[in-house]
Formats: structure tokens, sequence, C-alpha cells
């Protein structure tokens, strides 16, 4: 670990503040350290080697006071500082990997887990506290206190500054070796935690299904051992850290050892005086201490550093800059995707290849394909979510999408998802997301098209991700709030994949009523949808030898490089 991660002052502006005002604060407390020093010798050799009385020594004992307060206050400030700084860099960390998330959208996130952005967003960001009200104070005392402290040594004796020269840089080479096993640890243990995390957010999202299947108690059961391999981890981290201090008191004790055997030694011998001896005694340990206190919050840190690299691997992750204009009204403008290929994190190969399709005002098209083909990625492009590789490209009449505010575009599509998201709320309120303004009567009707009028009362309360929903209540609720929102480009993900037959019927009869005048794109494998579309298109596999063949109007046929109508 570096002793401060530039990527931490290029995200977090108050960072840099904070490490200017420590280093001031710990020149300040090394000049009152070495105050201190000399004062408690000028009493001691006043005292006992020159017989000076009360009266004579009140002034000395006086400023030894005020040295003492003024040290404890100098602690108190960076302290303080530390903290707000803190919170500062925290605060302005968490807003940027929120903001940043949400700018990437969820083509470019459906990669990593919630569970793993929910504790980076929180636990994650939390453990800086000890980084920064620990870590990085010590950090400016360490700068600061040993070279001006070793400045005064070398004037009153250079014996004692060659001892403390030579063993002082053993303390931060040690720190170096013991940190990169510390290291190694820290980022299992958080790699732990974030799979222990999602799991338990999976389990419980999954709680009712588990129960019914019997399956509730192994869960359990795999929790338990999830925790115990973490509570494990924590403990032999522990142990490293326990050893490591361990290490530093031994190296910094032996070494402040030598100085004092030095110059006993050479006081017996009158080598050198009462007053320069006790002033190099008192001011040797402190040239160790704070090396040895930044070894010691070292692995205070380390948990936060670890959640920062995760961080900073989302920050890190490229966003595209988003355009500037207002897009075309897509009541009479064409969608057209032109030779668009798109290559997606972790997979081997391209999603979509080289794609061409185009979609007229009012036109509902329906696209087939075998799982893994690429549609859900089709609709992710559609919405900007998802950019095509250079020499492809997404047309709202004749601008591309990447020059267009996304905003203007998002504001004239209604999207519904193949899992989609309901928040802890009312039926009610998750539709009217859609449109805020809309009425009771606007809400109720959307739900009665949706075919979630009978068992889906507005006022119902649901948990967060819609948990205690069926996947096809959840489903209806999706398609209500797109409904609600009257928009002219209408997205649906599988709408009917979770339905019965009965209700998918009123919905495709739904379906057909709001495609009227709208432009409809809808994935399925279901026959009842594909008969509800004036065109059907087959998306193949990337790298499937050709594609099915076209039948109808030669208007009809968009179909190159691995897209196909039917």
């Amino acid at each position: 670990m570096k002793p401060v991660d530039p990527r931490l002052l290029r995200h977090a502006r108050a960072t840099r503040g904070f490490l200017v005002g420590s280093v001031l604060l710990g020149l300040l407390n090394a000049g009152l350290v070495i105050a201190q020093a000399v004062l408690i010798a000028d009493i001691v050799v006043g005292s006992f080697q020159q017989g000076l009385g009360s009266d004579e020594l009140t002034g000395s004992v006086a400023l030894l006071a005020a040295t003492a307060v003024g040290r404890a206050l100098v602690s108190w400030l960076t302290e303080r500082a530390a903290h707000r700084a803190g919170a500062a860099v925290k605060s302005e960390l968490r807003t940027r990997l929120v903001e940043h998330a949400a700018a990437l959208g969820p083509g470019r996130l459906d990669h990593r887990r919630s569970g793993e952005l929910a504790v980076l967003a929180g636990r994650g960001i939390d453990a800086l506290d000890d980084y920064f009200a620990r870590y990085l104070p010590q950090l400016g005392l360490a700068v600061a206190v040993p070279a001006a402290v070793l400045a005064v040594i070398l004037t009153e004796d250079w014996v004692s500054a060659a001892i403390i020269l030579g063993t002082l840089p053993l303390i931060p080479l040690f720190m170096v070796l013991i940190g990169w096993a510390t290291r190694a640890h820290m980022d299992r243990q958080w790699r732990r935690l974030s799979r222990l995390s999602h799991h338990f957010l999976d389990v419980v999202a999954g709680l009712p299904t588990l129960k019914v299947f019997g399956r509730a108690r192994a869960q359990v059961e795999n929790i338990r051992a999830i925790t115990a391999d973490y509570r494990r981890t924590t403990v032999r981290t522990l142990r490293i850290a326990f050893l490591s201090s361990f290490a530093l008191e031994l190296l910094a004790t032996i070494s402040v050892a030598l100085v004092a055997v030095s110059i006993g030694m050479r006081l017996v011998h009158g080598e050198l005086d009462l007053h320069t001896g006790l002033v190099v005694l008192i001011l040797a340990p402190e040239a160790y201490l704070p090396l040895r206190q930044v070894g010691t919050h070292y692995h205070a840190a380390a948990e936060g550093l670890s959640a920062a690299d995760e961080v900073f691997g989302v920050l890190g992750t490229e966003r595209p800059r988003p355009g500037t204009g207002t897009a075309p009204d897509a009541r009479t403008a064409d969608l057209r995707l032109e030779r668009v290929t798109v290559r997606r994190e972790g997979r081997a190969g391209e999603v979509l290849s080289r794609v061409d399709l185009t979609l007229r005002p009012g036109e509902t098209v329906a696209v087939v394909g075998p799982s893994g083909a690429g549609k859900t990625t089709l609709l992710n492009v559609l919405l900007g979510f998802v950019r095509p590789e250079p020499g492809g490209r997404v047309l709202i009449g004749d601008r591309d999408l990447a020059d267009l505010d996304p905003a203007s575009w998002h504001r004239q599509v209604a999207w519904v998802p193949q899992h989609p998201h309901l928040f802890a709320g009312t039926i009610a309120e998750n539709v009217r997301l859609a449109r805020p303004d809309a009425d009771d009567a606007a809400v109720l009707r959307a739900l009665r098209d949706a075919a979630a009028d009978a068992d889906l009362p507005p006022g119902r309360r649901v948990d967060e991700g819609g948990a205690g929903l069926s996947a096809g209540q959840r489903q209806r609720v999706a398609l209500a709030r797109a409904l609600l929102t009257e928009r002219p480009v209408l997205l649906l993900d599988e709408p009917t994949a979770a339905l019965d037959g009965l209700t998918e019927a009123r919905v495709r009869e739904t379906l057909r009523r709001a495609a009227g005048g709208r432009t409809v794109l809808i994935v399925t494998h279901r026959p009842a949808l594909r008969d509800l579309a004036d065109r059907v298109v087959e998306l193949l596999p990337a790298g499937a030898a050709g594609a099915l063949p076209a039948h109808g109007s030669p208007d009809a046929a968009d179909g190159a490089g691995g897209a196909g109508a039917t």
C-alpha cells in the first residue's frame, strides 16, 4: 500500500488540504516535543546538579506545563481535522460512486452484483474512517517529528544521531515487508465480505421461493459457513497485525536501548554532560514513536484501502461522454441500427455482430432468437445504456444517439425490462414513478390495461425489489408503469414470460391497442406476441452462420450480420 493513494487526491479534494494541515500540525508537535525535552533536562539538571530551588525553577515548570497542554491541543486539533476531512472525503467519494454508477447505467454495471455495490457505498467507504482519523495524521507526524528530532540530536550528540540514523530506516523497511502480507490478507477478507453480503441479499430476496422448496435451512447453513470463513480470515489478519506491532516495538526498543547504553557509558567516563544526555535520551524514543504508530495504524487503514481499490475500480470504468443534442420526435423518426457490434467485459467474443435493423414510426417489431443471442443487449443499445463498437451507430431520424442528451431521448421511451425492479411502497407509487402527476384514475386504468387490477390494488404495499410478489405480478406492475407514460417508443423485454395464458391474452390485447401510433419493439419467445407484430426479426448469436430467410415484402427484410426478418 502506498503511504498516500494518489487516487484519493484525485477523486477527493478534501484530502489535499488535510495532508498539508497534518504536516503543519506535525511540525508544531515536533517543536513542542523538543521544547519539552529541553525543559525536562533543564529542570533535572538545575535541581540535582546546580541546586536551584523551587522559586528559580517555577518558570521552567510553567513552560513545561504549557508545552504539555500545547501537545494535547495539537493532538485534539489533529483528530478533529481528521474526522472532518474523513467525513468530507467519504461524502465526496460516495457521491461520485453513486453518480458514476448511475451514469454508467445498467448496461455497463450488470457484471457487478448489487450486493457488492451496496457494500462499497456503505461499509466500504465507511472503512476509510481509520485511514483518515488515524493513519494519515500519524503519517504527517512520521514525516515531521523524526526529521526535527534527529536534527536537534545531531547538534547535541553526533554518536547518538548516528545510531538513530542507522536503525531508524529499519522500521519502515519492516513495515513494507509486513504490509505486503497484510494487504493480501485484507484483500481476501474484503472479497469474502462482499461475497457474504451478496449471498445474504440474494437469500433474503428469494426467501419465499426457498421456503416453498424447503431449501431455506440449507441456505442458512451456507451463510453460516461463509460467516465462519470471514471470521477465520479476520482472526488471521489480526494475528499478523499483532505480530507486526510486536516486531516494530521490539526493534524500536532495542534501538533506543543502544542509544541509552551509549549515553550511559559516556556519562560514566565523563565524555558527555548530563543535560545533553537527558535531552538526547528523552528525544530518542520520540524519533521512533511516529513510525511505530504508522505501522500500527496501517492495519486499521488496510481494510479501507482495500475497499477504496474497489471503489476506484468503478470510478475508473470509462464513462461515455453524453451528448447534448435534442432527440428528434420519435413519432415521425425512424430508429436505425447500422452495423452495430457490442463486446462485453468478461465475455469472450461479440454479443452483437454487425447488426442492421430499422424500426419505422408506428411499427411493431418482435425480436426472437435463442438465449444468449443478444436480444436484451439490443434493447440496451437502443436505450443508450450500451454503446456499439466504433463503426456502428444508432440513429434517431438522422441524429446519432451518441450525440443526443440521454434524458431527451429517455423522455420518449417507455421500457419494461425482463426483471423489473420495484421499490418499497405501494403499487400506485411504483406505477406513478413513470408519471408523478398522474391521477388515481390514470393509475387504475394503467393497472387494468396491464391485467393487474384484480390482484394488485393500488394501495397494496410491497417490499424493496418487489419481494412478496410473483414474477408475473412484478412484470404487470412494470407494464402498467410503461403504459402510464404514453410515450411514442415502447421497448418490452419478455413482458409475458411469467404470465398464464388468460392473463397473457389480456396483455396481448392491451399491447395491440397501445401499439397504435407507437413504435414498439418486443423481445419474446411467445407465439402470441409474435403474431401481434408487423414484422418478426430473428437475432442469431454472433458468429452463427446466416439467418432465417425473409418472408413478405422486401421492405420488411432487415437482416444483415446476425439479424433476419420473417
